[in-house]
């Protein structure tokens, strides 16, 4: 028998049992599939939608991260993120007071910095774990003609990227490869890549709820395993299309280039919390790209989607070649 690698499942057997499965309930606007963040409930006079996520990667601040990439998943359907349930399950023997109260004071501080109520979970020892997990559950509510379903992006969209690529990747390196890191490249490095979960930060809440301001926008997600180019194909997964994207546009931090060297891992492949996608109108690119702008997030058209014959394409040197696909994130070459 074949084991699956450590990472997500591959896409292609979970769509299978995705579609064996049939939504009865008419209210579901928006139920599980490969490309959208979160499912949509219809409340009447606004849409709930919901969010589950865990965090594994990681165990430093790990009920800040299980906030922040469950809110990011509901804020890319237009929604403001409001209420937070969490289950925590904490290795026995390797659980003391000191460690649970840091996890839910990063729960606390980091949901009440984005106006969330935390109101209900579960918490227990459980066997034969080797760290602590945590994983969230999130809702929000969206004004009905606010939503976006990813499936609306079409061929002949812009695609934009906030911020930059493996944000997320990059600071959980720094934090587990302190000691290698800070001997290559000292400790002022070290210290600012540290630091990338909160400068530029792993939010993309308010990237999200700025652009969808802007009429035009077809498609917004938050690219996380497998990168930005896990990202970009699950977008395109769902809207049924291809994409061109042109890799010196792409924008990526010096920290993220030189611990992607050091590691020999692709940056496009490492987990991405911290950057959106959004896929729109190009007659709505500037003003998207300049309300973003405002509020000090940057902005980057990378791309285009194209029809779905055409593919993943990425473009090098004026060449373009098939985008490479990661079926497991490159940060498990080095934790």
């Amino acid at each position: 028998m074949k084991y699956f690698p450590v990472g997500k499942l591959d896409y292609r057997l979970l769509e299978r049992f995705l579609n064996s499965y049939p939504i009865t309930d008419p209210r579901v606007i928006v139920g599980p599939r490969i490309g959208e963040d979160a499912a949509v409930i219809d409340c009447g006079e606004k849409y709930l939608v919901a969010k589950s996520d865990p965090v594994t990667f990681t165990t430093h601040r790990i009920g800040w991260y299980t906030v922040n990439v469950n809110a990011n998943d509901v804020a890319t359907k237009g929604a403001t993120p409001k209420w937070f349930l969490a289950t925590l399950l904490l290795p026995e023997g390797k659980t003391n007071r000191k460690l649970v109260t840091q996890i839910f004071n990063d729960i606390t501080k980091s949901t009440q910095k984005l106006n969330i109520t935390l109101c209900g979970g579960h918490t227990e020892i459980s066997y034969k774990i080797d760290r602590p997990m945590v994983i969230g559950h999130m809702l929000g509510e969206v004004e009905r003609d606010k939503l976006i379903i990813n499936s609306e992006a079409k061929p002949g969209d812009d695609l934009l990227l906030t911020k930059g690529i493996a944000i997320e990747g990059t600071a959980i390196i720094a934090r587990e490869k302190s000691a290698l890191i800070r001997k290559k490249f000292g400790e002022r490095f070290l210290k600012r890549a540290q630091a990338f979960i909160d400068r530029p930060g792993l939010s993309v809440v308010a990237d999200a709820l700025l652009a969808n301001t802007v009429a035009g926008i077809h498609a917004m997600h938050d690219p996380t395993e497998g990168g930005l180019s896990t990202g970009i194909l699950e977008l395109t997964k769902v809207s049924e299309t291809g994409a061109i994207i042109h890799a010196e546009k792409i924008p990526c931090y010096e920290e993220t280039e030189q611990i992607c060297k050091l590691f020999n891992i692709h940056p496009l492949g490492l987990i991405a919390s911290g950057a959106l996608l959004i896929a729109l109108d190009p007659t709505d690119t500037k003003e998207v790209v300049a309300i973003l702008a405002k509020q000090g997030i940057a902005c980057t058209q990378i791309g285009k989607l194209t029809k779905k014959g055409e593919g993943l394409k990425l473009v090098t040197g004026g060449k373009p070649k098939k985008m490479p696909l990661f079926q497991t994130d490159e940060i498990t070459k080095v934790l």
